[in-house]
């Protein structure tokens, strides 16, 4: 019986392939987690980038957010009959005669008065002198239907560059008649 006592054999404390499944399972852990965290770094990226490019492809300088709560609407000019400029020069006899309004940033404490929601009174002034010289330092050309959207987004800059950047959302103009 002495001899059966030599034949048990103790077992190793970790077999070799143990020990390498540890390994390789550490190694799976951290790709999934590497390629988690990839793909999270990604989205973020793309959707920072993706939410500052305007719609339609175009690349437009916007000066206030792209997202906005409403404004406050006001009309330029007279309240009944808007804005009554000559244009094309002083010599060209010619009349523009249009209803404009512009969305301002009701935000801008030093544009709209809180309290009335409408413009300060030295706003008021900068905005209709600002409106009054761009109208009648417009070419004739450029009152064309074609290039309406331009023509607004000129005003839209020009209001703003008085007024300070964000200033004016928008601009609309619900009539238009040049004579």
């Amino acid at each position: 019986m002495p001899e059966e006592e030599k034949e048990i054999e103790t077992a190793p404390a970790a077999p070799p392939a143990q020990s390498q499944r540890k390994k390789i399972a550490l190694i799976i852990v951290l790709v999934i987690v590497g390629l988690a965290l990839a793909a999270g770094i990604s989205l973020f990226v793309v959707t920072k980038v993706m939410g500052d490019l305007p719609s339609g492809g175009e690349h437009e300088e916007s000066s206030g957010p792209r997202y906005h709560d409403s404004g406050v609407f006001i009309k330029l000019g007279d309240a009944k009959e808007g804005i009554l400029v000559n244009v094309g020069g002083p010599r060209s006899g010619k009349f523009l005669k249009a209803s404009i309004i512009v969305e301002f940033n009701p935000g801008k404490k030093s544009v709209i008065n809180e309290e009335t929601n409408t413009l300060q009174p030295d706003a008021e002034v900068k905005v209709n002198d600002v409106a009054t010289q761009f109208l009648r330092a417009a070419k004739l050309e450029d009152f064309d239907a074609d290039k309406q959207d331009e023509f607004k987004k000129q005003l839209k800059d020009a209001l703003n560059a008085a007024l300070g950047g964000g200033s004016v959302y928008d601009i609309y103009i619900t009539s238009f008649l040049l004579q």
